[in-house]
């Protein structure tokens, strides 16, 4: 079974990942360097995190001298697919229209955004 069947990262992981597949691959300095502009974290936190999800499966490592470079082994969209499914059915009963009326009423959207949304529903319904 891959990683990719059965994706569960945990909220530190998550935070790597977005730095991998916003950069496409980095060394744990450079993921280090990203994560310590949002917030508080040590430097050997972040690579026993990145060791840990190499074992996982969620990220592959190629090393090069000292330099060890990782590279994510998940997909982006269908990471956050799953993780909203699962967020979907434990937090709002298996509805997604509750979960986007609780989205769009804790979050201030742009018209742009609304727009977006709009447009998105017209196609969906014409399916």
């Amino acid at each position: 079974m891959s990683a990719q069947q059965h994706i569960k990262p945990t909220e530190s992981e998550l935070e790597i990942l977005n730095v991998l597949w916003q950069q496409g691959s980095a060394t744990v300095r450079e993921v280090h360097e990203k994560l310590a502009l949002k917030k508080e974290v040590g430097y050997t936190t972040t690579l026993k995190l990145m060791q840990i999800m190499l074992d996982k499966g969620l990220v592959s490592r190629e090393v090069s001298g000292k330099t060890h470079v990782y590279t994510p082994e998940v997909d982006k969209e269908k990471t956050q697919g799953q993780i909203m499914q699962r967020m979907i059915e434990t937090m709002f009963n298996g509805s997604a229209m509750q979960m986007v009326m609780q989205a769009l009423g804790n979050h201030k959207a742009t018209k742009a955004e609304l727009d977006m949304i709009r447009d998105y529903l017209d196609k969906k319904s014409k399916k």
